[in-house]
């Protein structure tokens, strides 16, 4: 029974019947043949057609057509996403023209403690609407503008269920400190904390209650968030109630996840014939290694794979109560994973509500949100096993380990059975006697009051006050028998944590024209208070049986972390003319992280944009639609992804094993950890030029922009001298890292008729990252700090973050030689002075390609999506051994069918063999739609749809996945490919 498709079909099901019953016969009237066009004379469907002051209504189909049967006295009120609601007499035939709300020169720009018109942005900002979001399967909200944006990259995580997405704009700006955007959602900014029971905070926000993305990328746009902004940030704006009667949505969708690629093992054959290839080696002078082959032909990957059914629900209402827009939305995620006993299930709901008060001098926006989250996470240390067990061995097997064939020997005199602990695990045994469970429940919103004053309305005062709480708490249930243990008991363990964050802003904005100046002043000066509080329970190791494990007893029930940030802000956007436009902006933050010395930073910018398209001389420029240039430059900072107070002298206690008895009393011992009193903010000043232009009444639009960016006394963990009394290693500011490159969109209508329309959309970006400085005074001797996997890795002086650090490897005939480097330095010795620094792994450019075809009721659609210049590291390969049978440890290990090559006997995981080239393109996306029209008497708008995700990936790169953020590949759970049927109703 699949549960997940008959809740789809029963609610399905009741939906249709409550329609009918609800349908009944109307009184005779006129009969209304309509069409609806925009501003540019283009069809608009899916527009809501509704009896004013009645439920009944209908939609206009892809060419804007509609047929109603009405009064003849009615009047018609027709509504539609990003157009202005309108009320027209009924009437036998009927031509109306829909005013949009949201034109390409003319819509409003959510630009941070306020909006701008579009053509008056002073800063590099790109909106991403619901309409061009990606489709298919979405689970978090960033895959929804993957590829979408210039300059903004989404690298999945992993394949498993709400794995979530590492996000990076214009390259990382820090080494230690975090590089990710501030995302803010309706006002209130998501910090980073980790909640415990979640594979990713942002999988607990349903990507269906999202109306846009805003990608503030240069500091001009970014620095009035000051020291949270040197990563950019992403606005995001859920969807609003709408004027009008209510409007209900319903959209399904049911899923089929499948393996894309596997790992390129031996199969059973291929293996036995290998062993058989290298001899008669010994263990023990009694048995070969080719004894210990099985039987069985085992495709272990098979066996923890699965066809992955999932499901994804969503209803929503909007409309008004007299001056109150709401809307209400409700949604159900079941999602199985790949990888078997994988499972994550959401409910989730939401509340908007916008009254209009006070002859709408007040407006209030609530928003509240809430999601339930309920999952079950595999051991993903299945994934690597089933690349390395052997696959002659069975499944299962008599063995004291639940039945499962594991790696052990018996004694011949006592018939004791002892468990090889060196070698791998039964892949099936680690998913099956691995019982991870989580709940995490959160809620986040808030109440917004802008009011415009009556002896003054050009002034407003704006109050935001908001939330972001969790709870995540969960279980690892493994039983006492399984071999993956290596504590004997078994685990019965616990976690569970809180977070709670508030936000408090306040800020008056004042904007006024001036016409006998041809002026435009816009003013805005504000205060934040912004509170994060983290509590940690902490919990002894437990054994299946439920007894304590000795020494496992925390100190502390449980830990809580807490700093808190306040802010003073302003910003003036001066226009003259309707031509220069010129914007500065400063804010001041004190962080509780740092001490009262260093606790404040100041963050200014400023930017100017000229209209060239207004001026005289291109007044009969007919062709272009819009030429705007801009400039800026600001400065933001950076604190996050450090820990609390390292200005602080901390001791940390010692365990139990390590305290010291006087008496009867024993006495934990104090250990300090290094500080610097004096530690302050990362500061990353930030230059951008950039050339916004539109044709043919914009049919063809874009934007060009040349960006540089450096970040001083980096917030950096650096050696200390040995004997100090404290750790090795020092969190404190120093070094340099740039970061320059060069971004471009282009957006066209190829082909618009009242049947076809041909849409495209293209992007690029370039980015360059250096290394300038890593110490406090210029070391030319300091190699610099070792990083990924803690030896392939390197920052050092003049190159790119985490560059490769590797031998260079010698051949022979077109192969690898063991052992075999080249003297890098020339001193007749192979050491690690030879080591060299090797590629990047991260690409030069990224791309990004969306096109759209309709035909009819018809459209086709697709995402593509390319790195290039990005390399990676295979460390899964780097296991290919033939030490893996040549060995005296009793038992035999798979590989790769890369040992065929290499014929590698010992591991040569610092040779630069295994950095492969990993520049790929990728279709994320194909999709096919079809809006069926009016069903159900006219009453219900039905729209079908099909994707495929993850269709084909092109690269060189010999591993399972190209893109992996870090660009080291040790095992990653892979992403499926996916195929997804769904529909939609408006009604």
């Amino acid at each position: 029974m699949n549960l997940p498709r008959i809740s789809t079909m029963l609610l399905l099901l009741c939906l249709c019947s409550a329609l009918l019953l609800k349908a009944k016969a109307q009184s005779p009237g006129i009969q209304v043949h309509g069409s609806v066009k925009n501003e540019k004379g283009e069809p608009v469907d899916y527009v809501s057609v509704r009896i004013a002051g009645t439920e009944k209504g209908t939609v206009s189909d892809a060419k804007g057509n509609f047929t109603l049967t009405a009064p003849a006295d009615a009047q018609l009120q027709l509504t539609h996403i990003g157009y202005d609601t309108l009320l027209v007499k009924a009437a036998a035939q009927l031509s109306v023209t829909l005013t949009s709300n949201a034109s390409p020169l003319n819509d409003v720009v959510v630009i941070g403690y306020g909006t701008a018109r579009r053509k008056e942005v002073t800063g590099a900002i790109a909106t991403v609407t619901a309409k061009d979001f990606q489709q298919g399967s979405i689970t978090t909200p960033e895959q929804l503008i993957a590829g979408k944006v210039a300059g903004v990259s989404i690298t999945s995580n992993s394949g498993s269920p709400g794995a979530g997405s590492t996000i990076r704009i214009r390259g990382g700006a820090s080494l230690n400190a975090s590089n990710d955007p501030l995302i803010v959602i309706d006002g209130v900014p998501l910090s980073g904390n980790n909640i415990y029971g979640a594979s990713n905070s942002l999988s607990l926000i349903n990507p269906n209650d999202i109306e846009s993305f805003t990608v503030l990328k240069d500091a001009a746009s970014t620095a009035i968030y000051g020291s949270r902004a040197s990563n950019g940030v992403i606005i995001i704006t859920t969807k609003k109630g709408t004027r009008g009667t209510p409007t209900f949505s319903f959209s399904t969708q049911v899923s089929a996840a499948t393996l894309a690629k596997k790992m390129d093992v031996q199969s059973a054959a291929e293996f036995r014939s290998y062993v058989d290839s290298l001899g008669g080696g010994t263990f023990d002078n009694t048995h070969t290694y080719k004894s210990l082959l099985g039987s069985a032909n085992t495709d272990w990957q098979k066996e923890i794979y699965q066809t992955a059914i999932s499901t994804d629900n969503n209803l929503s209402v909007s409309g008004a109560l007299k001056n109150m827009p709401y809307r209400f939305s409700v949604g159900y995620l079941n999602q199985d994973g790949l990888l078997k006993t994988d499972n994550l299930q959401r409910i989730s709901a939401g509340i908007s509500l916008s009254p209009r008060l006070l002859d709408n001098h007040l407006k209030i926006d609530l928003n509240l949100k809430g999601a339930y989250n309920k999952t079950r996470f595999a051991n993903n240390a299945a994934i690597s096993s089933a690349a390395y067990f052997d696959p002659t061995q069975p499944v299962h097997a008599a063995s004291p380990y639940g039945n499962y064939f594991e790696w052990a020997s018996v004694d011949a005199a006592s018939g004791d059975v002892t468990l090889n602990k060196l070698a791998p695990r039964n892949p099936v045994a680690l998913l099956e006697l691995y019982n991870n469970r989580s709940t995490v429940q959160r809620s986040y919103g808030n109440i917004q009051f802008d009011y415009s004053f009556h002896f003054l309305p050009e002034l407003h005062a704006n109050l935001n006050l908001g939330y972001d709480i969790a709870k995540g708490d969960g279980k690892i249930d493994v039983p006492a028998y399984a071999a993956q243990n290596f504590l004997d008991g078994g685990q019965h363990n616990q976690y569970a944590n809180k977070i709670g964050n508030k936000v408090g802003e306040f800020y008056l904005n004042y904007t006024k024209d001036i016409k006998p100046l041809k002026s435009n002043v816009n003013v805005t000066a504000g205060y934040g208070y912004y509170n994060n509080l983290t509590t940690n329970y902490n919990y002894p190791a437990i054994r299946a049986n439920g007894d304590t494990i000795p020494g496992s007893i925390p100190l502390y029930k449980m830990d809580k972390p807490e700093n808190t940030l306040i802010s003073y802000y302003g910003r003036l956007i001066y226009t003259y003319d309707g031509k220069y436009i010129v914007a500065a902006s400063i804010r001041s933050d004190g962080s509780s992280r740092f001490a009262p010395a260093t606790r404040w930073g100041t963050f200014p910018s400023v930017a100017f944009t000229w209209r060239v398209n207004k001026e005289s001389f291109l007044e009969n420029a007919k062709a272009l639609s819009d030429l705007k240039l801009r400039l800026s430059y600001g400065v933001t900072g950076n604190q996050d992804g450090i820990y609390n107070y390292p200005y602080q002298s901390v001791y940390s206690l010692s365990g139990n094993g390590s305290a010291v008895q006087f008496g009867d009393k024993y006495y934990y011992m104090g250990t300090p950890a290094a500080y610097d009193a004096g530690i302050k903010w990362e500061q990353t000043s930030s230059y951008n030029a950039g050339v916004d232009y539109g044709f043919l009444n914009n049919r063809i639009s874009g934007s060009f922009d040349f960006y540089y960016k450096k970040t001083k006394d980096l917030l950096n963990t650096i050696p200390i001298p040995s004997g100090s009394n404290f750790s090795s290693t020092i969190l404190t500011n120093v070094g340099n890292v740039e970061n320059k490159g060069v971004e471009m969109a282009i957006n066209a209508t190829v082909l618009k008729t009242a049947k076809y329309s041909w849409d495209i959309g293209f992007n690029a970006s370039y980015n360059q990252n250096k290394i300038t400085n890593l110490t406090a005074t210029k070391d030319s001797t300091y190699p610099g700090t070792l990083t990924g996997n803690g030896i392939i890795q390197i920052n050092s002086v003049g190159y790119q973050a985490n560059s490769f650090y590797v031998y260079h490897q010698q051949y022979r005939n077109g192969k690898p030689v063991e052992g075999v480097f080249a003297d890098i330095n020339g001193d007749g010795i192979i050491n690690q002075n030879d080591l060299y620094r090797y590629k990047s792994p991260f690409p030069k450019f990224v791309l990004g390609f969306t096109t759209q075809f309709t035909y009819g009721k018809w459209a086709v659609n697709t995402v593509l999506r390319a790195n290039i210049g990005n390399y990676m590291y295979n460390g899964i390969a780097t296991g290919s051994l033939k030490s893996n049978i040549l060995n005296p440890l009793g038992y035999l290990a798979n590989s790769l069918r890369d040992v065929y090559n290499t014929q590698f006997v010992y591991g040569q995981s610092q040779s630069d063999y295994y950095i492969e080239n990993a520049s790929f393109l990728k279709m994320d996306n194909l999709g096919v739609a079809y809006t069926v029209g009016r069903i159900l008497n006219n009453k219900v708008g039905l729209r079908l749809n099909a994707n495929c995700q993850n269709v084909f990936t092109i690269t060189r790169y010999k591993g399972l996945d190209p893109e992996i953020y870090g660009g080291i590949d040790n095992t990653i759970y892979p992403r499926p490919r996916t195929f997804v049927l769904g529909a939609s109703l408006q009604f």
